[in-house]
């Protein structure tokens, strides 16, 4: 690429392949099924089937609420980030003249600058795709909701049909969302192109590795670790 050095490829190189590496191990490789968001997918099957047991589900649509309020929050949130993004291309000139004087970004020109700022955009971009898809699902999700038959008036074949299609929508709702949220995190390791090559692959490895934790060894997967019982006291011998 004109104007980017051999380390700016390899960084993007980087950049991407840990991307893909990440999305690989939290969604299809063989240790997918220990991440957190994989747990939790059991945990929204079990949600939809106790729902199913109750006539009143208004707790379930509220609940279903929040998180389609929250996923709209993010996918605004998406929106002013594009547009923020873009408004850098106004004062390349002096965006350029600044980064200049910084001893760790290096040398650039404008439209190194700009293609870098193009970039952080169209990952935003990705982000809100992600997150409105979401919230649409999340609606979609909502009518199998209301849509559950009582299990006292529709056969066993209905139910689980039923069940299925509730639990199937809202797992990929949570999933695509959670490609959101994983483009704003990439999205920060991004930055630290702005500041070098160098800077950029040390953000990525440190965003890689705080997402990989959180997934697979933070305190929130531990809560679904069974828990150790207590070893036993031996008994005292009367005396």
């Amino acid at each position: 690429m004109a104007g980017f050095t051999t380390l700016d490829t390899i960084a993007l190189t980087f950049f991407l392949l840990s991307w893909l590496a990440y999305h690989y191990a939290v969604e299809i490789g063989p240790h997918s099924g220990r991440s957190l968001n994989v747990v939790m997918n059991s945990r929204r099957a079990r949600w939809i089937r106790e729902a199913m047991e109750r006539d009143n589900r208004i707790v379930d649509t509220q609940v279903m609420g929040g998180l389609q309020n929250g996923t709209a929050f993010f996918a605004s949130t998406s929106l002013i980030a594009i547009g923020g993004s873009l408004t850098l291309l106004q004062s390349t000139d002096r965006v350029v003249a600044l980064f200049a004087d910084l001893p760790l970004a290096g040398t650039t020109t404008a439209a190194v600058w700009e293609i870098k700022v193009i970039g952080l955009s169209t990952i935003f971009g990705y982000a809100f795709f992600k997150f409105a898809w979401s919230y649409r699902l999340f609606n979609y999700c909502v009518i199998l909701l209301g849509a559950l038959p009582s299990p006292r008036k529709a056969t066993p074949d209905e139910v689980e049909q039923a069940v299925h299609e509730t639990t199937q929508m809202n797992i990929a709702a949570g999933r695509h969302f959670n490609r959101g949220q994983r483009a704003f995190f990439f999205a920060l390791a991004y930055l630290g192109w702005f500041l070098g090559p160098v800077a950029f692959i040390g953000f990525t490895g440190a965003v890689l590795t705080a997402m990989w934790r959180r997934q697979f060894a933070s305190d929130a997967t531990r809560v679904f670790r069974r828990p150790t019982p207590p070893p036993s006291k031996p008994e005292e011998s009367p005396p």
